[in-house]
């Protein structure tokens, strides 16, 4: 396994000081970041609507969560939203307060900071590479008979790119209300999955308590800087618990503003899903010609690839791309994954091309 520090998507300073590559020449295929950018649309309203900074935006955010609730097919009052999806992992936490908590991995980071702050005891479930990191539901459930009070699914996860259907959802949710543990789905790249209805568990909410389902606008979006993030749950008590304790004012008013443009922009969102879903079969196509690499299904808007070319660590490959102004991630850093492994996200053609000539000229 390569020892380099390994980059953030978001450390494109760091990267460039570094390797001596001027920022805005780096092509970022590390931050899952839709390569189309904010919205015209979004971009011209806003401009247009500044002056509502001189405005509280409203306390109960009525408007936001009204649209929210409309894009998921859920109640308003099913919804809270907050500064990011990050916050509302830490709220989330923080109201359960889990002694003993059960990650699927390998994973993002931030629940297991989170996690260490409520001193929970922390256990993975390890995704099979060789089963192309599909969830086994059968060994699954035989480990939550270990009783535990969370269960945090990123789904589609990150780094992996594989997803549990809605069906497989609904039942590990049936035995985890029977054990008492609540589960956590972070939903960040369900807007990428080929068909959203058989991913999402936005369909659940009605039907289980023990469930709470946070995205943003971060990466769908093209908005990591607009930190709108929201949860929805059916558990109106809880969702309650989680709001007083919530920061007011949490969301400011361009984001409140934003919010409702983005998620009512369905060009936007056609044009997005249009571009990933059909540029992610073709590399997904490309890049099985390659010899000396695994590469494994994709339901999010990033693939994930194992290298096994001796003598070439995850690390060269980053290396290598970089030099040709092309950022990945190499994905050394994240817990349970074994090997050397290399993420990327879905760009725009010709970079996707550049991309796969300069994997093909390290790794082929």
């Amino acid at each position: 396994m390569s020892t380099i520090s390994s980059f953030h998507g978001s450390d494109l300073e760091k990267v460039a000081e570094h390797y001596k590559i001027p920022k805005d020449s780096i092509v970022n295929f590390g931050a899952n970041v839709n390569p189309l950018g904010l919205s015209e649309k979004v971009k011209g309203e806003v401009a247009r609507h500044l002056d509502i900074i001189s405005s509280y935006p409203d306390r109960e955010y009525t408007d936001l969560r009204r649209v929210i609730g409309s894009y998921c097919h859920v109640s308003p009052d099913y919804v809270m939203v907050g500064n990011g999806s990050t916050e509302l992992i830490a709220l989330l936490i923080e109201q359960r307060c889990p002694k003993k908590t059960l990650i699927l991995g390998p994973t993002y980071s931030e629940y297991a900071r989170e996690l260490s702050f409520s001193e929970s005891i922390q256990e993975y479930y390890h995704l099979n590479p060789d089963e192309n990191f599909r969830l086994d539901i059968s060994d699954f459930t035989k480990k939550l008979q270990n009783c535990y009070d969370l269960l945090i699914i990123c789904n589609p996860n990150n780094p992996t790119s594989s997803a549990v259907t809605t069906e497989e959802m609904r039942r590990i949710l049936e035995i985890c209300r029977e054990l008492q543990t609540f589960v956590m789905v972070d939903e960040t790249y369900v807007e990428f999955a080929s068909d959203v209805s058989e991913v999402t568990a936005m369909s659940l909410v009605e039907d289980f308590d023990n469930l709470m389902i946070l995205r943003g606008v971060s990466k769908f979006f093209a908005a990591p800087g607009l930190r709108l993030g929201y949860g929805v749950t059916g558990n109106t008590s809880f969702l309650a618990a989680v709001k007083e304790h919530q920061i007011p004012w949490s969301l400011n008013s361009i984001g409140a503003f934003a919010g409702k443009l983005m998620l009512e922009d369905t060009e936007y969102i056609q044009k997005t899903r249009s571009l990933i879903l059909s540029e992610r079969a073709r590399m997904l196509q490309e890049l099985r010609r390659f010899p000396q690499i695994t590469v494994y299904e994709a339901q999010a808007n990033f693939i994930l690839i194992h290298i096994h070319k001796d003598r070439i660590t995850a690390a060269d490959v980053f290396v290598s791309c970089i030099k040709n102004g092309l950022m990945i991630r190499d994905c050394s850093s994240f817990q349970c994954l074994e090997g050397e492994y290399v993420r990327f996200c879905i760009m725009r053609p010709e970079d996707n091309l550049r991309l796969l000539k300069a994997l093909g000229e390290t790794i082929s």
